[in-house]
């Protein structure tokens, strides 16, 4: 198992910068892949950024593209989410979340951290 805590959230105005951090702990060696969802009230949940542990190939929504940087640290038990130019369509519940090797999805995780970009 794994498990994974969010933190960094909060109240930003538009423009603002903002960077989530995520903690993983228990069987980490294991993990493939890691990424931040999030879930907007009234929309469905959609995949934010995502990067491979091995290799570091990562990719992005079309809608954080240039803004958002996906990272790795600490041999995949640290992830974090580096959020410029903020708007308020950036506002949602990120979650955190990691896949097991020979894993099809996401299948740890975490319990959300509210981001709110509001004037």
């Amino acid at each position: 198992q794994v498990q994974l805590v969010e933190s960094g959230g909060g109240l930003v105005q538009p423009g603002d910068s903002l960077k989530l951090s995520c903690a993983a702990s228990g069987r980490t060696p294991f993990i493939s892949a890691m990424a931040w969802f999030r879930q907007a009230p009234g929309r469905e949940r959609e995949l934010v950024a995502a990067i491979l542990t091995h290799g570091a190939h990562s990719r992005y929504a079309d809608s954080v593209k240039d803004r958002f940087t996906i990272s790795t640290s600490n041999n995949r038990r640290s992830l974090h989410l580096q959020m410029n130019s903020l708007k308020p369509e950036d506002t949602a519940v990120y979650f955190c979340v990691a896949r097991d090797r020979g894993k099809d999805g996401y299948n740890y995780w975490g319990q959300g951290t509210q981001v709110t970009v509001s004037s």
